[in-house]
């Protein structure tokens, strides 16, 4: 069992889905979905993300730092005539949410049109999206990987698992209904175990050889069929680093794009000091070892390159990523218990 459970929302959290506000803007969503006439009069008026071969659309401001671009309805209908292509094709939007203001956002997929005619007449540029999470804020991150993540799921599930058949959506992308077998799939997301092992004064970080070159993270893997949250971390452990993890404390969800589209719920683990020889699965990882304190913290104030555009020997996931949040709650943990012990 987790030994500790944190609130699963803070208390700003609560506040804000407690009022009218959350509430309307919820059930506003919930029709969008569930009537199509009412999400296509919602795309009047709807603020959309453009993807190009799922890479999204970043324009940079005028202080020089990206933010993720959002077209009006007006201004992607004029954008889609300008590089040929019929306004209707706004219908084939995904929705994804709204805004505080109750505006709708949707996201389309503009790969099948000319890559640097739509940037010059959006005044922006396409950009991988594991790189564009170190261009962007943390609330933009999860807006354009939810629109990722909602195309992508779209492009494969084009056809019936039991038929064959082509599969059709509804106005929203909320769902894809088979007409032939009446089977309806919905978008989903594979569960995954991430934790960050401690053996009381170091963390352990590993790498996979499709990382960057420099970047560690922490432990990770799917939950098997049947498998519990605790079952599963501690399975990983052992079958990548030969080690047994003792407690467990959980520490947060989020929704992740890559491989296709995970759900990771992470965690911290300890295990025994006298017990810490890593044996790692040369089929999983490249490396894994133990950090200190020191390394972490100059790891998390690193940018992913240096000046000279090189990545440094040693670096963490952007701030975005949960193994990011896994290692900062780490450190600061371990600040304390120095300040408590008197070391700096």
């Amino acid at each position: 069992m987790l030994k500790s459970f944190k609130l699963l929302f803070n208390c700003n959290l609560v506040l804000s889905r407690s009022c009218s506000g959350y509430v309307s803007r919820t059930r506003y969503l919930m029709r969008l979905r569930e009537d199509d006439e009412a999400c296509r009069e919602a795309l009047r008026s709807g603020n959309f993300l453009l993807y190009h071969k799922l890479a999204p659309l970043l324009q940079k401001t005028n202080s020089g730092v990206y933010k993720l671009a959002c077209l009006k309805t007006s201004d992607l209908e004029h954008v889609l005539e300008k590089v040929g292509k019929d306004k209707h094709f706004v219908n084939e939007s995904f929705l994804l949410g709204c805004t505080d203001k109750s505006e709708p956002q949707f996201s389309l997929e503009v790969g099948d049109l000319d890559r640097s005619a739509l940037e010059q007449e959006c005044r922006g540029m396409f950009v991988d999206l594991r790189k564009a999470f170190f261009m962007i804020t943390g609330p933009e991150s999860a807006l354009v990987a939810k629109g990722q993540a909602l195309l992508r799921w779209h492009q494969t599930n084009g056809f019936c698992s039991a038929t064959g058949q082509p599969t059709v959506r509804n106005q929203s992308g909320s769902f894809r209904v088979c007409h032939s077998s009446g089977v309806t799939y919905y978008p989903k997301m594979a569960p995954v175990a991430i934790v960050l092992v401690s053996d009381g004064s170091r963390c352990l970080l590993a790498r996979q050889a499709m990382f960057p070159p420099g970047m560690y993270s922490a432990l990770s893997g799917f939950c098997d069929m049947g498998e519990s949250l605790e079952e599963a971390l501690h399975r990983e452990v052992a079958e990548e680093v030969g080690l047994e993890v003792e407690n467990l404390q959980y520490s947060g969800s989020q929704h992740w794009p890559f491989p296709q589209s995970s759900f990771m719920l992470a965690c911290h683990a300890t295990v025994n000091p006298d017990k810490t020889q890593v044996n790692i699965d040369t089929a999983e990882l490249e490396d894994a070892r133990w950090f200190s304190f020191e390394e972490i913290t100059e790891a998390l104030q690193k940018p992913p390159r240096n000046p000279k555009g090189e990545p440094p020997v040693f670096w963490v996931p952007p701030p975005y990523a949960i193994a990011n949040q896994l290692i900062q709650e780490w450190a600061n943990q371990q600040q304390l218990s120095r300040k408590r012990h008197g070391l700096k």
